[in-house]
């Protein structure tokens, strides 16, 4: 009897495990996914236009999706282009700081196509001063919609507020860029064995505000090293930011992040073409 009941003891020992593995298995998955990302590139080029004045940038983010679709996320990098458009000494302005909120759902509309909706806002906490009625507050709140195809999107991004700060073309600061939209479509290509390529054409409309149109392009290399991820991006624009007066003081100098003459502050042509490397790590 001792004996049976120590085999049953030792039985129910040895299948204890089996039990436990099997509830675990029958367990269901979280619906919610948590990730971040972190990175540094050499110049931190958005639409085409350098937000960072040719100097690095560090960035970062964190992202919330749901097994439903809905997901929101944050990313924030450092920027110069607020606080260098120091027009007049009237102007000047304290942000070094870009902070992007965001929200959407996308689904699947029949087998490879797919879409995209969603809201995003842009913001640049510190002092912003407007100029003579030609800048105002640069915080924008845009939607968007996308399509996608295997290794192709096409998305499309309307703004709500005034587009970074961009005032209607010779209007009063009354007049604002709400209603400005960016078409833009996107392809990324796996290689294998960690390699991947992407193309990018993008065109800006500025609304009201022609000369602050403009086209973009973009192409790019990466390669999963393990650790992370290292890239090499081409960029170009056909932006009238020729900064030929060493300051923002013509029509066509809309992306010349500099100053007025006499201070001491040199202009750069955000609208150039870069090579921009990048390193990033998702975790």
């Amino acid at each position: 009897m001792r004996k049976s009941l120590i085999a049953a003891a030792v039985a129910g020992l040895v299948s204890l495990p089996s039990v436990v593995m099997a509830q675990a298995a029958a367990a269901p998955a979280s619906p919610h996914t948590f990730t971040g990302n972190v990175g540094v590139v050499s110049n931190y080029v958005y639409r085409g236009i350098s937000q960072s004045a040719a100097k690095p940038a560090i960035q970062g983010g964190f992202d919330y999706a749901h097994a439903s679709g809905f997901y929101a996320g944050a990313w924030a990098s450092n920027v110069s282009w607020v606080a260098d458009n120091n027009w007049s000494a009237a102007s000047a302005a304290s942000n070094s700081v870009e902070i992007d909120v965001y929200g959407g759902y996308k689904g699947t509309i029949t087998g490879d196509v797919g879409f995209d909706v969603g809201l995003l806002t842009y913001n640049y906490p510190g002092s912003n001063t407007s100029v003579g009625g030609t800048f105002i507050k640069p915080d924008s709140t845009e939607v968007y919609g996308a399509v996608t195809w295997k290794w192709l999107t096409v998305k499309y991004s309307h703004s709500t507020t005034s587009l970074f700060g961009w005032n209607q073309f010779a209007k009063t600061v009354n007049d604002k860029t709400d209603g400005s939209g960016y078409l833009e479509i996107n392809g990324a290509f796996d290689l294998g064995d960690g390699w991947g390529v992407s193309a990018h054409v993008g065109d800006q409309k500025i609304k009201g505000n022609g000369p602050a149109s403009y086209t973009d392009y973009k192409l790019g290399v990466t390669k999963d090293v393990g650790f992370g991820v290292v890239g090499l991006a081409l960029t170009s624009t056909n932006a009238n930011g020729s900064c030929t007066a060493n300051a923002m003081t013509t029509a066509n100098d809309v992306y010349c992040w500099g100053s007025v003459a006499g201070s001491g502050k040199s202009a750069y042509d955000a609208g150039k073409s870069a090579a921009v490397l990048s390193f990033s790590k998702s975790f």
